[in-house]
């Protein structure tokens, strides 16, 4: 049954939830950032420093693979209280890292290697860190208001540093120093904003986090495993669509740019709107949804690809929507039903494994979704639809 709360939510109690006004310019700062070099680390490794592609894709892996083993240690360090010191450390982290980028002559892998490994411990740790002190300043509906809120805050900020990258990409070599150079001193300015905001919360007890730690875990471990499935739908827009569309059926690259910015646009604007709309139901339900609805798509998608060849990348198009929603409906539900569920105590380890659950979602389903493709679209699409409701089933039990 829903329940009575509201779901009107002002803007400037959605702000002050949020962590306030600094913490707010703090997150657009770091998106944008982010946005400006995450998508061209790549290039950046094969075009500056005149890496292998493989060397520098299994460079940012191990960055990626160090960032999660981190996770651990950082869930320790919330939960002594800890709340915008670790946010502002997610970002100084990644300020070493690009400062290290700079730093690579051309040709050494191992201090792009290290550079990514910084850049990976920081873009790993931001999430639960964030989740962490938007826990401690804001409580039940607004606090996932306010989760969403920064989400499409943060998909519109990456989107922008994107296409300013993207513009600045045409001036080669140099334009690409300089973007690094804006980027650290992007995070620089990030981390000084949220570090001047100094959220703290009281830390547990010794005897609480021991017992929080064991009460946490059974009661999480079907969650987190579910995550791990459906993470995968973060990545088909990236990797899936443009894998079938621009491979398989030879459509045009302008279709999963197109995808990839309704995508974008979508998140952005409908974030915060469908989370607080469907605040009025439980949380677990609205996830159990979420995977109902992930699952429609990837049978939608299915079904496009048989279409014939003039209509099947249209038909894709118009699923992706859908698949978009139910990526929403996910992103709204599942940070604040692991929050609400964690103990007080737990909550940076919960949060922390939680992120490590996302994480390692998103870094096995590129290996998985290439995999799959190849034997056809029944095992890719109906391998994802499968999974994906075998996660549901298990959230709602």
């Amino acid at each position: 049954m829903p329940s009575t709360t509201r779901t009107q939510i002002r803007p400037r109690a959605l702000l002050h939830a949020s962590g306030g006004p600094r913490y707010a310019v703090a997150l657009t700062v770091d998106a944008i950032g982010t946005g400006l070099l995450r998508p061209f680390l790549l290039l950046y490794g094969v075009m500056v420093l005149r890496l292998p592609a493989p060397e520098a894709g299994i460079a940012m892996t191990v960055g990626i693979v160090v960032g999660l083993l981190c996770m651990p240690a950082v869930g320790r360090w919330l939960d002594r209280g800890a709340r915008s010191t670790v946010v502002a450390a997610s970002m100084l982290v990644r300020v070493l890292g690009v400062v290290l980028l700079l730093a690579t002559p051309e040709g050494s892998a191992e201090l792009f290697t290290m550079a990514a490994l910084f850049l990976g411990v920081g873009n790993q740790t931001w999430p639960a860190a964030h989740a962490a002190l938007v826990a401690t300043v804001a409580h039940g509906r607004e606090r996932d208001a306010a989760l969403a809120a920064a989400r499409a805050l943060r998909n519109a900020g990456l989107g922008a540093g994107a296409l300013l990258a993207t513009v600045c990409l045409a001036g080669g070599t140099t334009a690409l120093r300089s973007l690094a150079v804006v980027t650290a001193l992007a995070y620089l300015v990030a981390a000084a904003l949220t570090w001047s905001v100094r959220v703290h919360a009281r830390p547990a007890s010794p005897a609480a986090v021991v017992a929080g730690g064991a009460e946490s875990a059974p009661r999480m471990g079907a969650l987190l495993a579910a995550n791990v499935i459906y993470a995968f739908c973060l990545n088909v827009p990236e990797i899936a669509l443009p894998l079938v569309l621009v491979t398989q059926m030879h459509a045009s690259p302008m279709w999963p740019a197109v995808i990839f910015v309704a995508n974008t646009v979508l998140v952005v604007t409908l974030q915060v709107p469908v989370t607080v709309l469907l605040s009025r139901f439980p949380r677990r339900s609205v996830l159990v949804v979420a995977g109902a609805v992930l699952t429609a798509s990837y049978l939608g998608f299915l079904a496009a690809v048989s279409i014939g060849h003039g209509w099947a990348a249209p038909a894709v198009a118009v699923v992706s929507v859908l698949c978009t929603f139910g990526e929403i409906i996910y992103a709204g539900s599942a940070t604040a039903l692991v929050t609400a569920l964690a103990p007080a105590h737990a909550l940076g380890r919960v949060l922390a494994r939680f992120q490590l659950s996302t994480g390692f979602g998103l870094a096995v389903s590129p290996a998985a979704l290439t995999a799959l493709a190849p034997h056809g679209p029944v095992a890719l699409w109906g391998g994802l639809a499968a999974g994906t409701l075998l996660a549901a089933c298990a959230v709602a039990a």
